[in-house]
């Protein structure tokens, strides 16, 4: 919905009403991705926040779609509330991105993917050292790609592309997509097997890491690594790509 002015408090509204289900959506997306004390009441509280907060601040002289600005609002509401939790702590970052650095330099040297033993000896610690620091930053890997490719109001975040639940788009946008996919497409085929099938089986069969475990035959705990060591490339390769 365009405005051609800053809407008025019927027109707002109206606004959010039609886009409560972007909250819903967003919430189901990320409630799996997030620390265990974060339920999805929380998760949906936030994201309600981040609605209200774009129909008071929509521009449509930015000729954005409100459904877009929303859906960049709310991601970031929820993302902000973490952050206050005091869940995205400094060491956690730092250690994820040793981990996309070393694997990268690795990358580079060895001109393939990396093994977790060369990944654990570059950083100079124990395969046990190396996997036990995985698990730790595991959700902060998850989150990572729920915020924007390109840091944009426009943005899509990488969870989007896996998962898009948004109307027909235009033509236009539709090839921004198109190639965006075809980027995401490229990144994941580099992944091990076991990582694809991760990723695939958590989010697009949309199956916890227990039932992942499971059909694996495998450790949840294995299964926690794999899903960290594979957001932690996708993440570092889309950055080098986009």
């Amino acid at each position: 919905m365009l405005y051609d002015q800053s809407p008025h408090i019927e027109n707002r509204t109206k606004l959010i009403h039609d886009h409560l289900y972007l909250v819903d959506i967003i919430a189901r997306r990320m409630v799996t991705q997030v620390p265990a004390f974060m339920n999805r009441d929380d998760i949906k509280s936030a994201g309600m926040l981040g609605l209200l907060d774009a129909a008071n601040k929509f521009d449509p002289a930015k000729n954005i779609l409100f459904k877009t600005f929303a859906e960049y609002r709310i991601r970031g509401a929820i993302l902000d509330e973490m952050r206050k939790l005091d869940w995205f702590s400094r060491s956690l970052r730092d250690k994820q991105n040793k981990i996309g650095r070393t694997i990268s330099d690795l990358e580079m040297q060895l001109g393939r993917d990396p093994e977790d033993p060369e990944i654990a000896r570059a950083m100079n610690m124990s395969l046990d050292e190396y996997r036990s620091i995985l698990i730790e930053v595991s959700h902060l890997g998850c989150v990572s790609l729920n915020e924007t490719l390109d840091h944009s109001e426009e943005g899509r975040s990488f969870l989007d592309s896996l998962s898009d639940d948004r109307p027909q788009a235009s033509p236009g946008t539709r090839i921004e997509d198109q190639q965006l996919t075809n980027t995401i497409a490229f990144v994941l085929d580099q992944l091990s097997e076991k990582e694809r099938l991760v990723i695939s089986l958590y989010y697009y069969e949309e199956l916890t890491q227990k039932e992942i475990a499971e059909a694996m035959e495998l450790s949840e705990g294995r299964v926690s690594q794999l899903h960290s060591q594979a957001l932690i490339k996708l993440k570092t390769k889309l950055d080098a790509r986009l």
